[in-house]
């Protein structure tokens, strides 16, 4: 790790040194549910809604007895209620049928399940079960590509270009960094960046300044 990456990663872990999940669940089923309804929605109301959800429909075996109808009722604040819903059926009737009943824990058998992408199956490798991955969500596509830290114009090569520079056993923590990061100073339409303590390092700031 270069010393720039080092200076951004400690400057990072000294802002948010309680960085954490924000989605709320109690075992990797329910995290891989909240990640699907995650997607263009805050979590926020994505916790709201799998608080009612999960009373009663917490395990894939429950799941798949509501109808695709029924589901999207319980889902529709989420946002793309039709497809999210049919991804978590599918995803549930997969892990019925192909791992009896429980969430894969590699990252090769979570991206087999039908409506799990990249994401979803590295938040869920990594938060549940303590692998090691970086999920690039919005917020970690564009910190990242603004510090200069990985850039890349996918989410894939955003990804690549962080496990590159970063040490393995930093990537899960460097990924809650950088979210918390997004949401809290380096903002999609206005960047505090007068009081962003990265700015020194920031190309994106740096090239601004000139």
């Amino acid at each position: 790790m270069d010393n720039k990456t080092q200076k951004i990663l400690d400057g990072l872990a000294a802002l948010y040194p309680d960085a954490k999940p924000a989605l709320k669940f109690k075992t990797p089923f329910e995290l891989l549910v909240a990640v699907i309804l995650s997607a263009q929605c805050t979590d926020e109301r994505v916790n709201k809604v799998t608080a009612e959800l999960f009373k009663e429909y917490n395990t894939p075996e429950k799941m798949v007895t509501l109808t695709q109808s029924e589901l999207e009722r319980y889902i529709f604040s989420c946002g793309f209620y039709r497809n999210k819903a049919a991804h978590i059926l599918s995803a549930s009737h997969d892990i019925i049928e192909k791992f009896g009943g429980k969430v894969p824990d590699n990252l090769e058998e979570l991206r087999t399940l039908a409506g799990v992408g990249r994401k979803t199956a590295n938040v869920v490798y990594s938060v549940a079960f303590g692998g090691d991955a970086i999920a690039v969500d919005t917020h970690v596509f564009r910190v990242s590509n603004r510090l200069g830290l990985a850039e890349g114009k996918t989410p894939e090569k955003v990804e690549d270009g962080l496990c590159e520079v970063l040490p393995k056993s930093e990537w899960s923590k460097a990924h809650h960094y950088l979210i918390y990061h997004g949401r809290r100073v380096c903002h999609s339409q206005r960047p505090d960046c007068t009081n962003c303590t990265l700015k020194e390092y920031c190309k994106f700031y740096n090239e601004k300044e000139r």
